[in-house]
């Protein structure tokens, strides 16, 4: 490792720090870094990405712990990395650069600015020298510094044709959301199911439990059979593959096969609380005992491994330990036999689809793939796999852990506490009431300043960044949980409060919806507005869905009548690609057959 350090050392946050001994100069995002950048009328290197990121990690070791790299980034540019999971608001916009210049997105996410933030080429991950049909990074850096030299109207031209492009493309289309759209999203997901191994699509397979939740709720509404098969195949599936930890629990962040057979290891706070909500959600349908033990499960693994002692909820666990992905969580069969009697062994292996010359690089992936789950679920036999089970996590306990990333988000703290405090209520527990409400009490006394203000970020003692709509709209979420499990009406009382000061700070008021960041914030190149529900649901759905709750529980009509207005803002998105709004088409259901 190189001796010396950055400017990244003075920051609080785990992936910054982790850049803090490369020989790159990096600059947090700073005003002294566009300074720097106009005064020595150099081009911007910016980087984004987490820590628990495994490709984020391939770059690092690859470019920037190397001093060739670090030389011509620190001759050319001035350097500035970012934690997408901090800064969010900067994510989403050069994230829209990238998937607009050049198709496709995801992390590291790597663009060369002006000095005033405009982008004029963006990327991924760059290997240090071409490879996976990818252009080296020492050849780029190379040619952007040429072309910032010697052709400068060309770059200024595209930098302000792709902040023009994407101010136009951000516009949004209004409109009422027709009334088929209920049937259109259901088929367009039937069109895409796996029947086989459920999910949607080819690999990789991401869980997205919203979609699941949509399907559930459109199987209560219109009672369509086939739309509860979808849901319970998926999450049969889900479960039997190694995408679920079975030694240790939770669940990882995607399968890259279709099987849901080999996950990418890093295991995320927001899936854990969205899977367990989905599983809740299916239990309170169809009482199936497993689906009640998967959310048992995750919330053991969330309160043991991703839980401050204070009560606030960590943020993932990465992919990789000792530099190998998935490491910790692979068995070779001596492995398997090492904390267990013969028998015992013999048991596991013939359950859990372990094999001597293994199901994934030689190792074998826990699985219970092909295996019927009622027999699985007969007592005599649960309760050996189970002791079993115990054995071999006493026993990987004792390997290299891999990093977590220990810093607490006001939004994902928001989603865990919502599941927490449903899954209280659903399955009678009081462990799980008593944590939501302790991450509840945690955010309230470290996350929201003295005038009120929500702050998004907490970490060894430093409370920052001013929060973001999704902290507002998961927080509020997570207040109207609370109350429905507790019927304290404080809760609602602050979640109205808080949906106030989400209101004043990012609604459009020219037309409609709510940005991504608020008004008292620092102003980016864009200001959007987020309706698409990727791995997490927008702010805008899950913001719409709490306006007709809060209505329906308070009586406001001013609440209901904003999210009517949200409905017809984002209407002809939602129409265009119906199952990429899962849960605004939940709060659309909830409003057309509840409130109506």
């Amino acid at each position: 490792m190189y001796n010396k350090t950055n400017r990244l050392i003075n920051e609080k946050s785990p992936y910054l720090l982790q850049h803090a001994y490369n020989p790159v100069d990096w600059f947090p995002w700073s005003e002294e870094a566009f300074e720097k950048a106009k005064k020595e009328d150099k081009p911007i290197f910016l980087s984004i990405g987490y820590s628990t990121c495994h490709w984020c990690h391939v770059m690092e070791r690859e470019s920037f712990e190397d001093e060739e790299v670090a030389y011509l980034l620190n001759a050319y540019f001035v350097p500035i990395k970012v934690d997408r999971e901090e800064r969010p608001d900067i994510d989403s916009v050069y994230m829209s650069v990238c998937q607009a210049m050049t198709g496709a997105g995801g992390w590291p996410l790597n663009l060369f600015l002006t000095p005033d933030k405009k982008p004029f080429y963006a990327g991924t991950y760059f290997p240090k020298r071409p490879k996976y049909n990818q252009p080296g990074l020492m050849e780029l850096l190379e040619n952007i510094n040429e072309v910032w030299k010697n052709n400068r109207e060309h770059v200024l031209a595209t930098s302000n044709q792709v902040v023009k492009s994407l101010k136009g493309y951000s516009e949004d289309e209004s409109g009422e959301i027709p009334e088929d759209i209920f049937n259109k999203a259901y088929e367009s997901f039937l069109k895409s199911f796996d029947p086989v191994f459920g999910g949607f699509g080819r690999a990789p397979k991401f869980p997205t439990p919203h979609n699941l939740s949509y399907l559930l709720n459109y199987y209560k509404v219109k009672g369509e059979n086939k739309a509860l098969d979808i849901v319970k195949t998926t999450l049969d599936n889900m479960y039997k593959g190694g995408i679920f930890d079975h030694i240790g629990f939770g669940f990882s962040r995607y399968s890259v096969d279709e099987k849901w057979l080999v996950p990418h290891f890093e295991k995320m706070l927001y899936d854990n609380a969205l899977l367990a909500i989905t599983y809740l959600e299916a239990y309170e349908v169809t009482k199936g005992e497993l689906y009640k033990e998967v959310a048992e499960k995750i919330f053991t693994y969330v309160l043991r491994d991703m839980t401050s002692p204070e009560g606030g909820f960590y943020s993932g666990e990465d992919a990789d330990s000792e530099g190998v992905e998935g490491k910790f969580y692979l068995w070779t069969w001596p492995e398997i036999y090492e904390p267990l009697e013969m028998e015992e062994g013999d048991l596991f292996v013939n359950h859990y689809g372990i094999s001597k010359t293994g199901n994934f690089e030689g190792s074998n992936i826990p699985n219970l793939i092909g295996e019927e789950l009622e027999d699985i679920e007969q007592k005599q036999l649960k309760n050996s796999l189970e002791k079993i089970i115990e054995k071999l996590f006493k026993h990987r306990e004792k390997r290299i852990h891999p990093h977590k990333d220990d810093k607490i988000l006001t939004s994902w703290n928001g989603l865990m506490i919502a599941a927490l405090a449903y899954g209280a209520r659903v399955l009678n527990n009081n462990e799980y009431k008593t944590a939501a409400l302790k991450a509840l009490d945690f955010i309230f006394h470290n996350l929201e300043r003295c005038d009120g203000r929500l702050l998004a970020r907490f970490r060894k003692g430093e409370s920052a960044y001013l929060a973001y709509l999704e902290d507002y709209a998961f927080i509020v979420w997570a207040l109207i949980e609370a109350y429905e499990t507790t019927k304290d009406y404080s809760h609602i009382e602050k979640a109205l409060v808080l949906n106030e000061q989400m209101i004043e700070l990012f609604l459009d008021e020219e037309k409609g919806g709510l940005f991504i960041y608020g008004k008292d914030s620092e102003e980016l190149i864009l200001r959007p507005k987020d309706i698409y529900d990727g791995a997490i649901p927008s702010g805008n759905s899950v913001a719409t869905m709490n306006m007709l709750k809060l209505y329906e529980i308070a009586g406001d009509r001013k609440l209901k009548e904003k999210a009517e207005q949200i409905f017809r803002t984002f209407g002809k998105s939602i129409e265009g690609i119906p199952q990429a709004h899962s849960k605004i088409l939940s709060a659309f259901l909830y409003y057309s057959f509840q409130l109506k």
